[in-house]
């Protein structure tokens, strides 16, 4: 693994990419296995401590926004063509149809003298 940013076959500059590292006490420090991305002023900011080493945190953040990126800058999904249903669709739902209201209008209770 390494620590290269790439987004669809470019690689980004490492100058463009700034990193900063927090300690907190404790195995493996507080809110460990917790991911955090976010675009606040312009700027995309890619959190990682599923780990306790330093590099493969980095590793992990640099793989995230990698994906990040590459989906953001995916091509729109093609629209959808709107269908109808097929005519043996539409028969075949509404014969559905009355069967079930067939069978339940057989449950029904049918007067007094039926309980009997």
């Amino acid at each position: 693994m390494s620590l290269d940013v790439t987004v669809r076959g470019i690689t980004l500059p490492p100058e463009e990419l700034s990193w900063r590292f927090s300690r907190s006490t404790g195995p493996g420090g507080q809110s460990v296995n917790t991911t955090d991305s976010r675009l606040t002023d312009g700027v995309l900011t890619v959190t990682a401590s599923e780990t306790r080493s330093q590099l493969r945190n980095r590793e992990a953040a640099a793989e995230r926004m990698s994906a990040l990126l590459t989906e953001a800058t995916a091509a729109p999904p093609r629209p959808r063509r709107p269908t109808k249903p097929s005519r043996a669709a539409r028969e075949r739902r509404l014969a559905a149809k009355r069967r079930t209201s067939e069978r339940k209008r057989l449950r029904r209770n049918r007067g007094a003298g039926f309980d009997e």
